[in-house]
């Protein structure tokens, strides 16, 4: 029996589809097949400082919607101590399997060098997730110093060595850094006084106790426009949207400072490359939404996702920055 051209064409068609249904079926069920398997207890997202800090703000604006998103709880862990170093070592310690993840800031990096010590590496035993978001310093004065910019409180450092006081939240953290990279490159000398935490810093330098600071936009800005503060220039490459009057440092005369934070996510080690794929997908596509850029942008930070192989490259080249300012100006976190 013969069939004809439009026959044999309908049939080719009919056999076309059914081909491509079948393979659509076989490659949905090898995509369910690959597709990574969260636990079904809650998702950890370790912070290892307090509450109310930057970190602590990625955190709990990523949280719901990661809930949302992987049909999971997400809870949010505020382990602080140590500069960082208790609650990224309880993300090394704990099990590969998706359920704990850290979320964190460049502190990490610097601890690498100030705790050589310490019994894991936080640079090498964590695996890098994505970057979530970049923060800048300020450098603050109290009004009764007189300060206007960066270049009077040099002019007062070279006058008075080691007579001006500069507080931080403690050693080893981007506010410690960040001025011990500004005495490195303008070539005076403040003295620090390391506190527990921003708060009490914060609190001394609004009462005069001491004279000056690095502190996050978010932090400052306030002080900032009320006038209790004096912003004397930010540590970065480009003024801030939130006080285009500030000049950067450079700007300023005191000499190419940047200390941009960078925030991100890591992993425990061994976590499977599936897993952190699926995590860096849903994680840059919320960094995506107007919420979360409003959310970060009005307290300072700038929302940036990466693939994990840029994320981990930035940490890399960032460590190794670090721990030759540490080794150029000995210092230690004791």
């Amino acid at each position: 029996m013969q069939i004809s051209i439009s026959s044999r064409r309908r049939l080719a068609v009919k056999l076309g589809l059914l081909l491509v249904a079948a393979g659509a079926s076989a490659g949905a069920l090898a995509q369910s097949a690959q597709a990574p398997v969260l636990p079904q207890a809650p998702i950890r997202l370790i912070v290892p400082f307090t509450p109310g800090t930057g970190i602590d703000l990625i955190a709990r604006t990523l949280g719901p919607r990661l809930s949302e998103r992987l049909g999971r709880p997400v809870v949010v862990d505020n382990r602080a101590g140590a500069s960082g170093n208790i609650g990224t070592e309880a993300v090394v310690r704990a099990a590969p399997n998706g359920s704990t993840l850290l979320v964190t800031v460049n502190t990490l990096v610097m601890n690498a060098s100030l705790y050589p010590q310490l019994t894991f590496d936080p640079v090498k035993d964590l695996t890098p997730v994505t970057l979530t978001s970049w923060g800048q310093l300020l450098l603050v004065a109290n009004p009764k110093t007189g300060f206007k910019s960066a270049s009077d409180l040099m002019a007062a450092a070279r006058q008075k060595p080691g007579r001006i006081n500069y507080g931080s939240p403690g050693v080893g953290t981007p506010h410690h850094l960040a001025m011990e990279l500004f005495k490195s490159t303008a070539g005076v000398f403040v003295t620090h006084i390391p506190y527990r935490g921003t708060g009490p810093a914060l609190t001394d330098l609004l009462g005069g106790q001491i004279e000056t600071m690095f502190l996050p936009i978010h932090v400052a800005l306030p002080h900032v426009k009320s006038g209790r503060l004096v912003a004397l220039g930010i540590g970065s490459d480009n003024r801030h949207a939130l006080l285009p009057e500030v000049p950067t440092l450079a700007e300023a005369k005191a000499g190419k400072v940047n200390v941009d934070m960078w925030y991100g996510i890591f992993a425990p080690p061994g976590t499977s490359p599936d897993l952190v794929a699926l995590y860096n997908r849903e994680i840059r596509e919320m960094l995506l939404s107007d919420e979360v850029k409003k959310a970060f942008q009005t307290q300072g930070m700038d929302p940036s996702g990466s693939t994990p192989e840029e994320f981990k490259g930035l940490v890399e080249l960032d460590s190794k920055r670090w721990a030759r300012l540490i080794q150029a100006q000995g210092i230690t976190a004791n």
